[in-house]
């Protein structure tokens, strides 16, 4: 006898359905399984068998061919278990073929008939929204998170028996339920600090301000010990909250990527990711034999920290370079391809030197070349990636002293939200919405310059080696400064503080050449 389940996989972090088809009919007894497998999912066979002889269910010694359609995707992961035991008890006649229709059926199965949790639960339940499909069978322990997304009926499963009995109309189950904007709402525990704790370095609080407002990538310079890390865990602060539809993006990823932790349903904060410097490119960019997200993926919607920028590998952050542009990666393997959201804000701190010390020659033991060969593991392309430089100083002793009280992150993030929502009515008719995501053809059509500012901007372009793309980059900054004024036109004091911002740790550390003389004032701002 011949039935169809349906049941979901992953690509990327995007979901697709799979049709479990099953046929039992005379001849040798054998165990088929084909359609593009896996190897663990090869290995369901023997689970499948002995999960439904533990449960009461006796396999008839007959030919049984299991297929995964459609046959040119290739199947992972430990999902299907689930469906072609449900497929095999149909056919066998245990379920009537009609209970299954319209039904979404996922979950990995124990040799005792337990249904176990499996990662990437939420892509496949919201694409099967989309597709029209209004049920679905998940593992008790991935309910909440299948219940997050709208008009989906989720019947929480705990064993196989529980499943047979639920389609046969002998148990109710009652459909797991989750209050979204209930969990949005909820606090988080901070633990990072706040701006009011960090004495002294106004500009670098204000290049933050200036980033966190536009979501631009920033990259701090300074000494050890000035606080760069410490302002960087600070960030999230004055980081506005998540939309429904983020928190369902940052979910998926996190879901396929198997990081939900226990009981957790739903990603409510934007994510902060600090790796190590010594992480690869596959775990920074994401792949692997079966791929995965990587670092800067599960950063999207968020901020990816690299402290010690020179420490990392050249090859890992050569990596970012496409999806710094893109907001997105690409991974090519033979089976298919892979692409993983990737729009995230880049913080980046580093010393001026290997020793850290340098300016302060009396402490700093490197030579020039050190200091060069240092700072040229960053390539001129990816630092052309960086919006905004902060050169950090040493903190004066009178700022640690000092009764002086600092803004609060409150007081920040009140200016941020102020300039977000700006940019969000701005863009409403767009994909994106903060300023760092124009790309050249919008930035012409949403950023206007009056004669006086023209003129200024021409006359820098001219005197220095500004690329096209650091070009544009000032135009965004200026653009996010002045939405923190409230202005609706760009002017001088926006694109000169824009400058400084954009090109204080280029012209000072030696990569532009000609252009060094320019420093802390010398557009005006800062000094």
């Amino acid at each position: 006898m011949y039935s169809k389940v349906t049941s979901g996989g992953v690509l990327g972090v995007e979901g697709l359905l799979i049709q479990v088809e099953t046929d039992i009919n005379d001849g040798l007894p054998m165990f088929n399984m084909v359609g593009f497998l896996s190897a663990c999912v090869k290995e369901a066979g023997e689970r499948v068998r002995t999960a439904l002889k533990n449960s009461g269910f006796q396999i008839p010694p007959k030919r049984i061919t299991i297929n995964l359609s459609p046959a040119d995707i290739r199947k992972e992961g430990t999902a299907y278990d689930l469906p072609i035991a449900i497929g095999i008890m149909v056919s066998m006649g245990i379920i009537p073929s009609e209970r299954t229709e319209n039904i979404l059926i996922l979950g990995e199965l124990g040799l005792d008939g337990r249904v176990n949790a499996v990662s990437g639960i939420l892509p496949v339940v919201h694409h099967a929204v989309k597709q029209g499909i209004t049920r679905c069978l998940v593992p008790a322990d991935n309910a909440e998170e299948a219940a997050l997304i709208r008009n989906m009926e989720v019947i929480p499963i705990h064993t196989l028996c529980e499943a047979e009995a639920y389609l046969n109309d002998r148990i109710a189950i009652e459909p797991a339920y989750v209050d979204v904007e209930a969990l949005l709402d909820q606090e988080e525990n901070d633990e990072t600090g706040d701006f009011a704790d960090i004495k002294g370095q106004e500009i670098l609080k204000r290049g933050m301000e200036i980033a966190a407002a536009g979501m631009h990538n920033i990259l701090m310079t300074g000494p050890a010990g000035s606080g760069k890390s410490m302002i960087a865990k600070c960030l999230p602060t004055i980081l506005p909250g998540l939309s429904f539809e983020e928190s369902i993006e940052i979910t998926k990823i996190y879901s396929v990527a198997g990081l939900l932790k226990k009981n957790q349903s739903i990603i409510t904060g934007r994510p902060f990711r600090s790796p190590h410097h010594t992480v690869s490119a596959i775990a920074l960019a994401g792949g692997g034999t079966i791929p995965k997200p990587g670092e800067i993926s599960l950063s999207h919607n968020g901020v990816l920290f690299l402290d010690e920028l020179p420490e990392f590998n050249r090859n890992a952050l050569e990596v970012m370079r496409q999806p710094l542009e893109d907001r997105e990666v690409t991974i090519a393997r033979i089976h298919g391809k892979y692409v993983y959201p990737a729009s995230f804000m880049l913080v980046a701190a580093r010393n001026p030197c290997p020793c850290g010390m340098y300016p302060d020659l009396n402490k700093c033991t490197c030579s020039y070349r050190q200091i060069r060969q240092y700072n040229a593991k960053i390539s001129r392309p990816l630092l052309d990636r960086i919006d905004i430089n902060v050169n950090v100083q040493k903190v004066a002793y009178e700022d640690l002293l000092g009764t002086k009280k600092a803004e609060t992150s409150a007081q920040i993030r009140k200016r941020v939200l102020a300039a977000q929502k700006i940019q969000r009515e701005r863009y409403r008719s767009e994909s994106f919405h903060f300023n760092s995501q124009l790309d050249g053809r919008r930035t012409q059509k949403y950023i206007k310059l009056g004669s006086a500012e023209e003129a200024m901007i021409r006359d820098v372009f001219e005197e220095t080696d500004l690329s096209a793309r650091g070009y544009n980059r000032v135009l965004k900054i200026a653009r996010t400064i002045a939405d923190l004024d409230g202005s609706p036109e760009i002017r001088e004091i926006h694109l000169k503080e824009a400058l400084f911002f954009r090109y204080q740790n280029l012209l000072e550390d030696g990569e532009t050449g000609r252009n060094r003389s320019y420093g802390k004032g010398a557009f005006g701002y800062g000094s």
